[in-house]
C-alpha cells in the first residue's frame, strides 16, 4: 500500500531552515509501530498524521522516532498550511481544528492575498510545576556541560507545559546557550527522573526577544531545531514571572532558535493572562515551506 507524505520546514518560509517535519495527509489505519518506523525512515524529528476528518476539522496524531507524543508545535504549523496549500482543507478557511488525543487545537490561518502564509495555533492550556531542587538543577547544568555561573539570576528557572513538559534554564547570554555541549545519555536519564520531555536553555536578546536551544533525547531528538510547544510554555513562564513587558492583558515575545544547527527559525508567541497575572492562553505562530513530496511503500 502506498502512503503519501510531505517534508515541510516549519517556523520559516525559506526551505532548508527552521524545523523539518513530516506530514502524512491520510494515515488512516496506520498503527503506532508502523508509523514510528516510517518517521525514522524519513529522518525527521516529528510528524503529524491525519487519521480522519475533512473540510476544516481533522483527527491528528503526533509521532517522534521514539513513538507517539501528545503534541508537536512545529508539526501543527506545518500541517495546517499544507492542508490548505494542497487543497485538502476547505479553500479560504480562516480556522482549522485538530482533534488530538489530548484536546482540540484551533489554528488560525493568515493570508497574503489568496495564499495561506502563516498559521497561529492555540496550544494546550499552560500548566506549571515546582522548579527542580538545587541539587537537581546542578545535575542538569552539569549534563548540559555548564554550571550555575551560566544562570541568569533575573529570569525564571521553571517547569512548564503547553503540550509537553519542559524544564527552562535561563542563561546569561546567547553565546552561553551556543556553548553548551550536552551529555545526551545523562539528559535522557534526567528527563525520566524529572518527568519532562525537553530541556530548554534560553537567554535574553532584548525585552521581548529570546534565543533558545531544545534538547529532547528521551523522545529520540538530540536537539530540536525550532520548537513550538516548548517556546509557548517559555512565554507563559515569563509572563507568569512578570519579566516581560505587558500590554492590555497579553505578553508577546519572539524566540530565535535553530541558529546553532545552521537552520535558523523564528517563533512568535502571544500569551493572554488574567487580572492576577496567571497565563491562560498561549498562541504560537509561524510559516512553513514544503520541500519534498513523496510516497512510501507500507
Amino acid at each position: 500500500m502506498k502512503l503519501p507524505y510531505l517534508l515541510v520546514d516549519a517556523f520559516t518560509r525559506t526551505p532548508g531552515t527552521g524545523n523539518r517535519v513530516a506530514v502524512f495527509p491520510d494515515a488512516r489505519g496506520l498503527g503506532e509501530d508502523e508509523a514510528t518506523a516510517l518517521v525514522s525512515r524519513l529522518g525527521v524529528r516529528e510528524a503529524a498524521l491525519v487519521t480522519g476528518g475533512g473540510s476544516n476539522v481533522f483527527e491528528v496524531r503526533y509521532l517522534t522516532p521514539e513513538g507517539e507524543i501528545e503534541f508537536a508545535g512545529a508539526a501543527t504549523i506545518a500541517l495546517a498550511l499544507v492542508l490548505l496549500q494542497e487543497g485538502l482543507a476547505e479553500a479560504g478557511s480562516e480556522k482549522l481544528f485538530f482533534r488530538t488525543p489530548g484536546e482540540t487545537v484551533p489554528v488560525e490561518i493568515r493570508y497574503r492575498g489568496d495564499e495561506p502564509v502563516e498559521a497561529v495555533m492555540r496550544e494546550p492550556a499552560p500548566r506549571f510545576r515546582d522548579p527542580p531542587t538545587y541539587a537537581e538543577l546542578r545535575e542538569v547544568m552539569e549534563a548540559l556541560g555548564a554550571d550555575e555561573r551560566y544562570l541568569h539570576r533575573g529570569l525564571p528557572v521553571g517547569t512548564a507545559y503547553a503540550g509537553l513538559w519542559s524544564l527552562f534554564l535561563p542563561m546569561v547570554a546567547p553565546g552561553m546557550v551556543d556553548a553548551l555541549e550536552p551529555d545526551l545519555e545523562r539528559l535522557a536519564e534526567l528527563s525520566q527522573r524529572l518527568g519532562v520531555a525537553t530541556f530548554h536553555p534560553y537567554a535574553p536578546m532584548g525585552p521581548r526577544t529570546y534565543y533558545a536551544r531544545d534538547f529532547a533525547p528521551a523522545l529520540g531528538i538530540p536537539e530540536d531545531p525550532v520548537t513550538g510547544s516548548a517556546n509557548g510554555a517559555l512565554a507563559a513562564l515569563l509572563a507568569r514571572a512578570g519579566v516581560v513587558p505587558r500590554r492590555e492583558g497579553e505578553v508577546v515575545i519572539t524566540v530565535l532558535q535553530g541558529h546553532h544547527l545552521g537552520v535558523p527559525g523564528e517563533v512568535r508567541v502571544r500569551v493572554e493572562y488574567t487580572a492576577s497575572g496567571e497565563p491562560y492562553a498561549v498562541y504560537v505562530g509561524g510559516g512553513a515551506a514544503i520541500v519534498e513530496r513523496g510516497v512510501l511503500e507500507r
